[in-house]
């Protein structure tokens, strides 16, 4: 399969010239809008680490479409909403083959499959095996983007894979494991990954707000066999889980997809992969501070090893730092 990168967007406007600040460093476009991109990287991990745990209160009322639907469907109304008020419109046709391809992978059967999985098996096995997606990413990356794949980032990466394993065992005590249930994870792990890959490159023609709006339109569409279950799932449930539901469409899906794709756009898939690697440990922080569960030894040394992970796999080298491409 051959290579292929992001084209870069045409008609872009050229970038102002790099002013320098009083500490004499160059104070360029790209410079200042890294630390943007890091925090928007910062609220997307935040928000993704609390939907496990509304995932798993929503689905005990909602059925994994009707769950993916819904969520999708309110996620999407706020979309179109701050897209109208914006007047952005419609991508360019060059931007949608890979926003229909994450569209379906990602945003709509990654979301389906997750949701089923989780009610086969426990927390922890569920997180273990999502959590390869990130390696996945990377050899995708590295194969049809063309990435490098830098020591820094593999290093960065096996460690907080190590963490991730050893929260997953620690939280996997109490649980039920199914053969089914751990395939189903595998599968949303691989649509995660190849729908982030489809997304890097559409991030050259359209802006991030475009390119999360439509995504999950198209996953909406193709979630719609599940219309009528999310009609009767909707009659019978508790106020509760369907508050879950609502909150997943809002700030997970809405606002953490959006955040995604702006930080994607000025850093490599790679690397945005490696920044999830911090989801186990907050999800073990939220737990222990809304839920008042204590984690033990053990899952507190994974969640410290995941974090150092994270920091290593997106240190730079101080010879050769990483160039952000510009803003799409």
């Amino acid at each position: 399969m051959a290579k292929f990168s992001a084209p870069r967007a045409q008609a872009r406007p050229a970038a102002p010239a790099a002013t320098t600040g009083a500490s004499g460093t160059p104070d360029s476009p790209v410079r200042r809008a890294q630390p943007l991109a890091l925090a928007a990287a910062g609220v997307t991990v935040v928000l993704w680490a609390s939907a496990f745990v509304s995932i798993r209160s929503a689905g005990e009322a909602y059925a994994p479409g009707a769950l993916a639907l819904g969520r999708l469907l309110t996620g999407s109304l706020v979309l179109v909403a701050i897209l109208l008020i914006r007047r952005e419109g419609l991508p360019p046709r060059a931007a949608w083959p890979g926003i229909v391809v994450s569209g379906l992978l990602w945003f709509g059967g990654y979301s389906v499959v997750l949701n089923w999985g989780e009610q086969l098996v426990d927390a922890g096995t569920a997180s273990l095996v999502v959590n390869i997606a990130p390696l996945l990413m990377a050899l995708l990356a590295f194969r049809l983007l063309g990435e490098s794949l830098a020591p820094r980032l593999l290093t960065g990466m096996a460690v907080s894979f190590a963490g991730a394993v050893v929260v997953g065992l620690s939280m996997a005590g109490g649980g039920s494991t199914s053969v089914l249930g751990v395939l189903l994870c595998l599968v949303a792990a691989v649509a995660y990954a190849g729908g982030v890959v489809a997304q890097k490159p559409t991030l050259a023609y359209a802006t991030p707000l475009q390119v999360t709006t439509y995504g999950a339109l198209i996953g909406a569409v193709g979630c719609l066999p599940f219309g009528w279950q999310l009609v009767q799932d909707a009659a019978h449930a508790p106020l509760s889980a369907t508050l879950n539901m609502v909150y997943l469409g809002v700030f997970p899906t809405a606002l953490a997809f959006t955040t995604w794709a702006y930080a994607l756009a000025r850093t490599t898939a790679s690397r945005m992969g490696a920044t999830t690697y911090a989801v186990p440990a907050i999800v073990v922080l939220m737990a222990w501070l809304l839920l008042d569960e204590i984690p033990g030894p053990l899952t507190l040394a994974g969640g410290v090893l995941c974090l150092a992970g994270v920091a290593v796999a997106r240190s730079r080298s101080r010879r050769v730092k990483d160039q952000l491409p510009e803003a799409a």
